[in-house]
């Protein structure tokens, strides 16, 4: 009897492993298709409709995002607007170093045509003693921003001479240092009321490992983001574009989607990003910087310039032979676009700083995710939205400036 009982025990342990056996061999439609195409490297192009990555990514990622809630709640804060308690922030910073410009002195430069309307992309030149110390050109508001300790030429000055020109006309202005912290300036020039505005969005994207947990919520709040602001009443002439970053030693260091008229193309490239890589907490963003500031085909003449940074760490500051973040930012002014960071979990004290800097130069909001009701930022008071509405909201804020 005890025999036939070993025999039968050993009978049914060799069923369940052949039944082991035969489930992990079969296939499954879930596994992942192995990668075999090789990811453009920095500041290349990737396809508009397709990533690489996106062939390798698990098929339960679908139903994770359609799990998880789409809305995201965030909040903002306009340093511009409270320049006292920026400058008080500033100065109260302990964190790690920073690529830091003097803005204590801060001169807003506000240009208006002959009905008193704002007047965008109208060019500036700051001049001392013939010496150049600063050009831009003017955000949808008809506003700009000079700071002239950034400028070492101005230390001197007592005057600065002041040149706007727009459609051809000009008007040249002297304004006493210290004297007001706005400069208005009138130019002789009728309302030119557009059609449709042109409108170019970039989103400028985190694409790190660290951005795992929430790279499928802002995918699905950027594809109604998208959606909303193509369905604008206004009807901007717009357009969506991306660059996607991680850092050195990743698969990619930038990838690069070029502004598409077309909604449903700019909705496909969004699909196609997954988070991975980076390892260390700083990322290339000042690569990332230079290659969306500098080397996207943004429209010049009569166009908003927007761009959405969505990041979770500050940029690598110890880095050889690469961009500066600082100086981009003062590009970015230079060529009329505004610059909007999110920050998202985790963004630490030095990423912060850095995330208002961009902000602050640029003219845009500090904007951050908030989790569990509240944020860890030194921000003081600030005002609390759904992360789309906030977005769409703030680009029908730019639109409306030229609303006649």
């Amino acid at each position: 009897m005890e025999k036939q009982l070993r025999l039968a025990m050993l009978v049914l342990a060799a069923v369940l492993l052949l039944a082991g056996c035969g489930q992990v061999a079969a296939p499954t439609s879930e596994a992942p298709a192995m990668e075999m195409k090789e990811a453009p490297r920095s500041e290349e192009r990737a396809p508009a409709a397709e990533s690489a990555e996106s062939e390798s990514a698990p098929a339960s990622e679908s139903r994770r995002t359609e799990s998880r809630p789409a809305s995201i709640e965030a909040g903002k804060v306009d340093d511009n607007e409270k320049w006292d308690d920026y400058l008080q922030y500033r100065s109260a910073y302990i964190g790690p170093p920073v690529h830091d410009l003097d803005v204590s002195e801060r001169y807003i430069i506000a240009v208006s045509n002959a009905a008193g309307h704002p007047v965008p992309n109208a060019i500036v030149r700051v001049t001392f003693d013939g010496l150049h110390l600063f050009e831009g050109l003017t955000y949808a508001n008809g506003q700009t921003l000079f700071f002239p300790k950034t400028a070492k030429e101005s230390a001197d000055a007592q005057v600065f001479s002041v040149l706007v020109e727009k459609s051809g006309v000009g008007q040249s202005v002297e304004f006493k240092r210290g004297e007001s912290s706005i400069w208005d300036i009138r130019l002789v020039l009728e309302d030119q009321p557009l059609e449709r505005v042109p409108l170019d969005v970039l989103f400028l994207l985190d694409a790190t490992g660290s951005m795992a947990d929430e790279i499928n919520q802002i995918k699905s709040t950027l594809l109604s983001i998208s959606h909303r602001i193509s369905d604008l009443p206004s009807q901007p002439e717009l357009r969506f574009g991306m660059v996607t970053y991680r850092d050195r030693g990743d698969l990619f260091i930038t990838r690069t989607y070029p502004f598409e008229q077309d909604i449903m193309d700019f909705v496909r490239s969004i699909q196609g990003v997954v988070a991975d890589g980076g390892g260390d907490e700083p990322e290339s963003l000042n690569e990332a910087m230079h290659v969306a500031i500098n080397q996207m085909d943004w429209r010049l003449g009569e166009a908003i310039r927007l761009v959405f940074l969505i990041a979770d760490a500050p940029p690598h500051l110890d880095y050889e032979q690469d961009y500066d973040y600082a100086k981009e930012m003062v590009r970015a002014n230079q060529q009329g676009i505004k610059v909007f960071p999110i920050a998202s979990s985790g963004l630490n004290s030095q990423g912060e700083y850095i995330f208002r800097q961009i902000a602050v130069h640029t003219m845009g909001r500090f904007i951050f995710i908030l989790y569990g009701g509240g944020t860890s930022h030194d921000v003081g008071e600030y005002t609390v939205e759904n992360l789309d509405d906030l977005v769409v909201s703030l680009v029908e804020e730019e639109l409306s400036h030229l609303a006649r």
